[in-house]
């Protein structure tokens, strides 16, 4: 009796482990997204909070870039390969990362000429010497005109 409870416990053991199915393309994708954040926070040397925040955020994709901050890397390889192509070096790269990377920001014709009447305005008060609401009447009334 004893070996017949015996063999049916190693029966449903073994029927078990034999029974369990392969990782599905999602536990498989996970289990490398796993590894990935693991090798990051190791590369970072982190350890307790520090980790389990990063390892959190890293395996919900909250590490991902936002659409703005994809946008400026993109911009940043685009550059980056033209300063490269051109064979630039030190302070000649630097400068023309500088221009490349500020392209987009540059104001529209409208913002430009707001800017510009504003420091002639700014420029007008300064030289009369206003101060306080006397400044603030005048540049109101001179940016509308």
């Amino acid at each position: 009796m004893k070996y017949l409870v015996a063999a049916l416990c190693i029966a449903f053991a073994t029927t078990g482990a034999l029974a369990q199915d392969k990782p599905s393309a999602a536990q498989k994708e996970q289990q490398a997204r796993m590894k990935d954040c693991n090798k990051q926070a190791s590369d970072k040397k982190m350890k307790g909070e520090d980790r389990q925040k990063f390892m959190s955020g890293c395996l919900k994709d909250d590490n991902q870039p936002s659409a703005a901050q994809k946008a400026q890397q993109d911009k940043m390889k685009a550059c980056n390969k033209q300063a490269s192509d051109k064979k630039m070096k030190g302070d000649e790269r630097q400068k023309f990362m500088s221009g490349c990377l500020k392209d987009g920001d540059q104001p529209s014709a409208a913002q430009k000429a707001q800017q510009d009447k504003m420091k002639a305005c700014n420029k007008q008060a300064s030289d009369k010497k206003m101060k306080g609401d006397e400044r603030k009447k005048f540049m109101s009334g001179c940016l509308k005109d």
